[in-house]
């Protein structure tokens, strides 16, 4: 089954076999669609890097668990998880789009971006939080018998997967906007 076909069953006429105009015109929205996404998730992390966890260094133990703590409740939000979960989705829809002969001079940058997303996200997975939820098992902060090894035990490792997915959902941001360069000297 082509992934045409396979997208005309499941989002209709815009997908069909009439021509190409369905799935250019749905190529370029799931392009702009995970270059906004992966903006956000990407600028999140940076964020992060450059002033969040910066700013912490600089205060004590508790304060570090406290925040961050807060912080991984704070996150899960729908606006988190529209960004977050909707660069995965808009990044591989892209990608499925790409596919067809009409994508091909994108593909290779398409390609590039979903890899870097899916490893950013890998590391977040096996490291960050892991780590998180390892922070939140400490319990409320004003328990905690040795705050310093707990923040030992979380900080440098957080910050330094922290840097590496930055690197990544970055570099497919920038694979994602050359995508969109090369979309519009093909249209």
């Amino acid at each position: 089954m082509t992934v045409r076909r396979l997208l005309a069953e499941h989002f209709g006429a815009c997908f069909d076999d009439s021509g190409e105009t369905g799935v250019e015109t749905a190529r370029f929205a799931a392009l702009i669609a995970a270059t906004i996404t992966m903006g956000l998730v990407s600028g999140l992390f940076y964020g992060f890097s450059v002033s969040v966890m910066p700013g912490l260094r600089r205060t004590d133990d508790r304060t570090v668990i406290e925040v961050m703590q807060r912080i991984n409740v704070a996150i899960l939000n729908g606006w988190f998880l529209l960004g977050y979960v909707g660069s995965l989705v808009f990044t591989g829809l892209a990608l499925a789009l790409s596919l067809p002969a009409g994508g091909r001079d994108v593909l290779p940058a398409v390609i590039g971006a979903f890899v870097c997303c899916v490893l950013a996200m890998g590391i977040t997975a096996r490291v960050n939080i892991p780590l998180n939820n390892a922070l939140e098992q400490a319990g409320p902060v004003d328990r905690i018998a040795d705050p310093s090894a707990v923040r030992r035990a979380f900080e440098q490792p957080w910050v330094r997967a922290n840097v590496w997915r930055t690197v990544l959902s970055t570099a497919s941001l920038g694979l994602l906007a050359w995508a969109l360069v090369l979309h519009g000297q093909s249209a």
